[in-house]
């Protein structure tokens, strides 16, 4: 895989982590702007699996859920393959190396995103130690 630059784009393909979501579903509009721009949006199934958890942890539970499968309906879901596992295992093996584990879940988000050469959105700074990652926040 080539050295890739951390970016920060207005536009391009994009891949969602569940706090980038959560701030749509509450309608922040500087994610609703780039969502605009984007010229493609993918989700990994991971964030649905973890969305669907904090619904069900919720207060509205069959609000939530109804919302969830709504929003997976409507977009393009990539999920976890057999390259997908040779990406995981690379990252993995490069944060052990550097002493900087990151949750599991956000390792496979990660090694969806560099499988699809897709500009990760997150808020969550940990993926910065990922190498060849290129992130941006929509803060």
């Amino acid at each position: 895989m080539p050295a890739v630059n951390k970016l920060t784009p207005m536009s391009g393909d994009f891949l969602l982590d569940p706090n980038i979501v959560i701030a749509l579903f509450a309608g922040e509009q500087i994610v609703l702007e780039h969502l605009g721009q984007a010229d493609e949006i993918f989700i990994p199934s991971i964030v649905i699996g973890e969305l669907n958890y904090g619904a069900r942890k919720s207060s509205r539970v069959q609000d939530n859920l109804a919302r969830i499968e709504q929003f997976t309906a409507s977009n393009i879901v990539l999920a976890c393959d057999a390259v997908t596992t040779s990406y995981y295992g690379g990252v993995k093996d490069k944060l052990r190396l550097k002493g900087r584990p990151i949750p599991e879940n956000d390792i496979w988000i990660a090694a969806l995103a560099l499988q699809h050469d897709l500009v990760l959105i997150s808020r969550d700074e940990h993926f910065k130690e990922i190498d060849q990652l290129k992130v941006a926040a929509w803060n």
